[in-house]
């Protein structure tokens, strides 16, 4: 990619999008969409960066516009500095994308779909990397092996490895371990790391939420077409301090108030309840205070922390 041609935007970002926004015009009298509103989004170089909405969120409409697919209505887009209005070989040439979809030729072998992407992308054939890369996805042994007669998870990693053989600096795989068993989901993620830790700034969509809270440092949540958060993992899962005490007493709950010191109580079983609380309010010592001055005594106890998909479904049920 040549330097003289990079556009004078923030080098700091593997991805940059302000104002971006996409309006699918209905056909048949039915109204127009506006799947993006106008959002603004910068990745970070180096990143592991979690994009998570539920379905219809505009996930697909976003990493689309900046492949290229789909056409922009308002807003600018750069990857790797390149606006992709302006420059949009070089911001193509920036991005690996992993598409939900299996969209592999059934007529090609594994070796033949690599050699064709790589082609596309004017790779010249001594800097291939098609044998290195099928090793590493695990199918170096199905390289002659025709697309048709692979299992659905070896097609899935075939995509990751068609996505890199122009070794982009940005890889988008979006829901890649969609129909991968929990070994070669594991496979997966062990080489996606290592892209990362060698300088590939990820940017992952998942379902999979405990994938993104253990995978991404950085998560944005897009919401009917907004981001409605974008910060950092630990700082996402800070936002809400709600915890659950689990507990088993020593005598049936019986018609005990369903409050213990304000608190609300969730009783299940003759001797078990659950006591939520904020930790910023209430300390643990607090609330087990408060259970022994009810006239109980705890057999067992267990607690949990809010995690990210506490986040996920407070911040998209919303509206």
């Amino acid at each position: 990619m040549p330097d003289q041609d990079r556009e004078t935007i923030n080098p700091d970002f593997a991805i940059e999008v302000r104002g971006l926004r996409k309006i699918y015009h209905g056909g048949r009298g039915l109204p127009p969409h506006e799947a993006l509103k106008g959002i603004d989004l910068a990745i970070p170089r180096g990143s592991f960066f979690g994009l998570l909405g539920p379905n219809g969120a505009g996930k697909s409409t976003f990493i689309n516009i900046l492949a290229g697919l789909v056409n922009k209505t308002a807003g600018t887009a750069c990857v790797w500095g390149f606006d992709i209005d302006s420059n949009p070989r070089n911001a193509r040439a920036s991005i690996g994308v992993v598409p939900q979809e299996l969209n592999i030729d059934a007529f090609f072998t594994a070796r033949e779909a690599m050699e064709l992407q790589a082609g596309l992308y004017g790779v010249p054939k001594r800097e291939r990397r098609t044998v290195e890369i099928l090793e590493a996805m695990a199918l170096a042994d199905k390289a002659d092996a025709y697309s048709r007669t692979l299992s659905g998870g070896m097609k899935r990693r075939l995509l990751v490895a068609k996505a890199m053989v122009h070794s982009p600096p940005v890889i988008i795989l979006d829901e890649p371990t969609a129909g991968v068993d929990i070994d070669l989901r594991q496979q997966l993620w062990d080489y996606v790391r290592k892209l990362n830790e060698s300088g590939v700034t990820v940017v992952l969509t998942t379902h999979y939420l405990e994938e993104a809270e253990a995978l991404c440092d950085h998560i944005a949540i897009i919401h009917q077409g907004e981001v409605v958060a974008n910060e950092s993992t630990p700082k996402l899962l800070n936002r809400i301090d709600e915890k659950e005490l689990v507990l088993q007493v020593d005598k049936p709950v019986g018609d005990t108030p369903r409050k213990i010191a304000g608190l609300p109580v969730e009783l299940h079983g003759e001797t078990g309840m659950t006591i939520r609380y904020s930790a910023s309010a209430h300390s643990f010592d607090e609330v087990l205070t408060a259970v022994h001055d009810a006239g109980f005594t705890v057999l067992d106890l267990s607690t949990r922390e809010a995690d990210l998909e506490d986040i996920f479904m407070q911040l998209t049920s919303k509206n």
